[in-house]
């Protein structure tokens, strides 16, 4: 690689026999993942009387926020990160459905690409949604965040 022009025309070897996941897979094995990090975390934050009590917040006591808003940041992301690096390359909503996250040479990702991936997806969300969208029109079914992470998902062989 002697200069910039010979990493842009490196070409990507891509799996030949790879079939993308479509948005309804997509957003049903999302749905399913919510529900798998979302009812543990809510007696989680129950079980320890965190969230947002509008009593104590006009109370002026603002302790519980912090820890609330960390533990629901903080477990989704390892559940994603975790998950998506493991053996299954997918979380349960994926396995349910038979899909797995790879890199664009169909590959295991590491933990910092399926990092990057999780907080990506709040990109796709803040632009109301579109980011999740673009995996309708896409060629590859990519949304924002596996473009921007190097990932596809695709059916199990």
């Amino acid at each position: 690689m002697d200069n910039f022009d010979d990493i842009i025309d490196e070409p990507i070897v891509q799996p030949t026999n790879a079939v993308y996941a479509n948005f309804g897979q997509r957003l049903l094995a999302y749905l399913i993942d919510a529900l798998v990090t979302g009812i543990p975390l809510y007696f989680l934050t129950s079980l320890f009387g965190l969230g947002l009590d509008p009593e104590a917040l006009a109370a002026g006591d603002t302790s519980g926020i912090f820890t609330y808003y960390a533990i629901t940041l903080i477990v989704p992301w390892l559940y994603f990160a975790f998950m998506e690096t493991s053996d299954n390359q997918a979380t349960f909503g994926k396995m349910a459905l038979g899909l797995k996250v790879t890199d664009l040479q169909g590959d295991k990702i590491s933990f910092g690409k399926a990092s990057g991936r999780y907080w990506g997806k709040m990109i796709s969300a803040i632009i109301l949604l579109i980011g999740y969208l673009m995996a309708i029109w896409t060629q590859k079914k990519q949304a924002l965040h596996d473009i921007m992470a190097g990932c596809l998902v695709v059916k199990k062989a």
